[in-house]
């Protein structure tokens, strides 16, 4: 599964009661399949993370919701953007997401990252650790779920982990992907280039040539061919058709966060909207284009955190991205 275009529901406040929630999620993954998305993401967190709002606010589990999800669509991918090791066994992962596959249909993706929200650890009773141990236990991870996505029976005893002849049944096929997320050019790097299908980057758009570099020497230090690990980049995407609108909407949605983009300096904007493109679909387009895919990133994930809930967003960032990263 190639997954160039990509849609992540990020954000659930906009639902009056957490009865109305669902219906929302389940009418943006139909929108989306709609208009030619390879993929519909949910975060695997808690409760909410700090760059979205304040942590009160609502936020589904994320295998639940993808398997309610999948009874609900047909044709389009489904993954955790991406899954935090720290809160699942990696067996009982292994068997989560291939049964995710089994009731899509074959449209599952093992989104997967370290883990780094100290807080909803601290809350929910989740061992956080060092930032070395918890890729420690990533690595770990790995060699444990992605034999067992395959069919096989790994025998393992690690440092954080042991499984022994674990079976993983049923299964509809052997070549589940595997997406790791994240930003590091060391570590996270590294665990893509030796065992994923593809490399979800976050950072700031402008680090992208530095971080492309680094996957680059990542994947020759394992002597794995660069072209062979597919990308995409997370973008935090504010479209209308009215370009004020759009600007509005980003200004708004900083604005409850602290930042006033009236008031910032150049240095806090540009902090403030690292990862952001804003306005018309002819404006997104020509920033994503020039600014993402001609630095050399395959695909493009986007994060309508202020208006994707709304009917036919979804559908005009289809229309707007799908024709930069079709194949």
């Amino acid at each position: 599964m190639a997954i160039r275009l990509g849609c992540q529901m990020p954000k659930f406040t906009y639902s009056a009661t957490a009865a109305d929630l669902f219906p929302t999620m389940i009418a943006q993954a139909r929108e989306a399949e709609s208009a030619g998305f390879d993929c519909a993401f949910v975060a695997d967190h808690f409760f909410q993370t700090p760059a979205l709002g304040p942590a009160g606010g609502p936020r589904p589990e994320a295998y639940t919701t993808l398997g309610a999800l999948a009874t609900a669509t047909e044709k389009i991918g489904l993954a955790a953007l991406v899954t935090s090791n720290t809160f699942r066994n990696p067996a009982l992962l292994a068997k989560a997401v291939s049964t995710l596959d089994v009731v899509s249909g074959g449209r599952a993706v093992l989104g997967i990252g370290a883990g780094w929200y100290e807080l909803e650890h601290q809350q929910y009773g989740y061992e956080f650790g060092t930032f070395a141990e918890r890729f420690e236990r990533l690595e770990e991870a790995l060699q444990i779920i992605a034999p067992m996505l395959r069919g096989d029976r790994p025998t393992f005893e690690g440092k954080w982990y042991r499984v022994e002849s674990a079976i993983n049944e049923p299964r509809i096929r052997v070549d589940l992907p595997i997406m790791l997320g994240g930003g590091g050019e060391k570590k996270t790097f590294a665990l893509a280039a030796r065992f994923a299908d593809h490399l979800n980057i976050i950072c700031a758009i402008s680090d992208l040539p530095r971080k492309l570099d680094a996957l680059d020497a990542r994947c020759a230090e394992v002597g794995r061919d660069r072209s062979t690990l597919e990308t995409s980049y997370l973008a935090f995407v504010f479209i209308d058709e009215n370009g004020d609108r759009a600007r509005k909407l980003q200004h708004d949605f900083l604005l409850d966060l602290g930042v006033d983009l009236a008031e910032a300096s150049d240095a806090e904007r540009a902090w403030a909207t690292a990862q952001q493109v804003c306005g018309t679909p002819d404006e997104v387009a020509e920033q994503l284009q020039t600014r993402v895919l001609d630095k050399g990133i395959d695909g493009i994930i986007v994060n309508l955190v202020a208006n994707g809930h709304q009917p036919g967003i979804v559908e005009l960032a289809g229309r707007t991205v799908r024709p930069l990263v079709a194949p």
